[in-house]
């Protein structure tokens, strides 16, 4: 695969295209001024730090064909950026230009008929899902960086989030796209159609793609009926063993209405209320586990509280779960939301924490947590596990923090070995070692360990017809030399 020049400062073709740029989209949106910069070049996760050309801000699709062909034609790679809220170092610079496409933000069209949204790349996830509710429609993808996250990042990563139980990953919310391809041309697919079968679906190339094969800046995305009635209940139970059989219960109980199955360990819940200002303990006492279930539907006269408050009840009676905490209004629902969403930030301030982003067959779920936290502290006595997630859809973030006095550095020298130790519980049983945040530069090395060696070729052969220059993206999911893993 051919690699893209990187310059670290304008010099030669470099100066040469930071001039076209700045004649073509105005020189305030071509950024070179390291303060004007610094926004761009910050990873979420403090792990990378960008080092750009610089920050070229397109506001029309036509404005990116052009910075692409520019670039192509001097040999200069494009990294595409979007909220920058990536956890994997997928929007991280090497001396490319940084493509911010948050000036693409319009809501082209809603079409409630149809159910589709179409929009732009720099939409807010959040301004989405507001221009559905108003127009009493659904649209279901749900981030805890909704606020700041943009759709082209969330198409780009097939991004997954709290309500994939019943509506799927970002993938599945996508009819149509329009991409700029590396050579710079226009792929307009941006079709409403449910039923469109003339040939490959070539939308699914560029979903969860990471920006390597096009650049995604127009999509159509399904809409939903909205949901006027509601029921969230927290709810305390011994294990994850105990915590699937309750989800089998509600499966069986609520049927589709089940819309969200979230778990978190016990040290989670305590982390957060140790930490995070403003919450309160849902349930008298401490449990080895919590559930997060919520039922929602469109009809206001479902009884979804009732049907779970008798599906919690015969569950309490059989011992699946030792005690529940049933939502009476809409903010005791979003205080209960707000324990689960701020497991993250809570884990920030109890020192090193090694993350993985995980999913197992829902079968094996409560297996794996189990395993894979007897391993680790095994390995490492005195570690602090920290599993929460998406339980209903299989997807765990297994997230360790530090021992209690550990040295931070000293822990996470430890970040190799505690990945191949839980990777391979995962791949023993049939999983993925990223089931929502992507490869980027952070899982490159692991991609490579436990991909399937056929899946591998046909990527780099996907990659090597859709951009020969290696031109977007460098670096980032595949490896520029393409060898078998060390």
């Amino acid at each position: 695969m051919n690699a893209v020049v990187t310059p670290s400062s304008p010099d030669g073709p470099a100066t040469e295209l930071l001039a076209a740029l700045a004649r073509r989209l105005g020189a305030a949106h071509v950024l070179t001024d390291p303060d004007a910069m610094a926004g761009y070049l910050a990873e979420q996760r403090g792990l990378y730090r960008s080092r750009a050309l610089a920050v070229v801000r397109p506001a029309t699709p036509e404005e990116v064909a052009f910075v692409v062909t520019e670039c192509r034609a001097r040999r200069i790679g494009i990294v595409p950026q979007g909220g920058n809220t990536g956890l994997v170092g997928g929007s991280v610079a090497n001396g490319e230009i940084i493509l911010s496409l948050g000036r693409l933000n319009r809501i082209r069209e809603l079409d409630p008929v149809n159910a589709t949204i179409t929009v732009e790349a720099g939409c807010v996830l959040k301004t989405v899902q507001e221009a559905a509710d108003r127009a009493g429609r659904l649209f279901p993808l749900a981030l805890a960086a909704e606020g700041s996250c943009q759709i082209g990042g969330n198409l780009a990563t097939n991004a997954g989030g709290t309500n994939v139980l019943r509506y799927g990953n970002a993938r599945d919310l996508v009819l149509g796209l329009e991409v700029v391809l590396a050579d710079g041309r226009i792929w307009h697919g941006l079709s409403g159609l449910r039923k469109d079968n003339t040939g490959y679906d070539l939308k699914q190339l560029f979903l969860g793609s990471e920006v390597s094969l096009g650049i995604i800046y127009g999509a159509v995305l399904k809409l939903f009926r909205k949901p006027r009635s509601r029921a969230t209940a927290f709810i305390g139970c011994a294990s994850p063993h105990h915590a699937l059989r309750l989800l089998e219960r509600l499966q069986a109980g609520a049927g589709d209405a089940l819309s969200g199955f979230e778990f978190m360990a016990g040290f989670a819940l305590d982390i957060v209320l140790r930490h995070m200002p403003g919450v309160v303990r849902p349930l008298a006492a401490a449990h080895g586990g919590y559930v997060l279930a919520e039922l929602t539907s469109p009809d206001p006269d479902a009884d979804l509280a009732g049907r779970l408050e008798m599906l919690l009840a015969a569950a309490l009676a059989e011992g699946v779960i030792e005690d529940a905490a049933l939502g009476r209004s809409e903010a005791q629902n979003r205080a209960f939301w707000q324990l689960r969403e701020s497991v993250p930030e809570a884990q920030k301030r109890e020192g090193g924490s090694i993350k993985h982003d995980v999913s197992v067959p829902v079968s094996r779920v409560a297996d794996f947590i189990e395993a894979a936290s007897q391993a680790c502290t095994e390995r490492l006595p005195g570690i602090r596990v920290c599993a929460f997630g998406h339980f209903g859809d299989g997807n765990i973030h297994f997230n360790l923090s530090q021992p209690e006095g550990m040295d931070k550095a000293e822990f996470l020298g430890f970040w190799g070995e505690f990945n191949r130790l839980v990777h391979d519980i995962v791949a023993g049983m049939g999983g993925s070692m990223s089931a929502e945040h992507g490869i980027g530069l952070l899982k490159r090395e692991e991609l490579r360990r436990y991909k399937d060696p056929v899946a591998l070729e046909l990527m780099r052969t996907l990659k090597q017809a859709l951009d020969p220059l290696n031109l977007l993206n460098p670096g980032k999911v595949l490896d520029p030399g393409g060898g078998p893993p060390g």
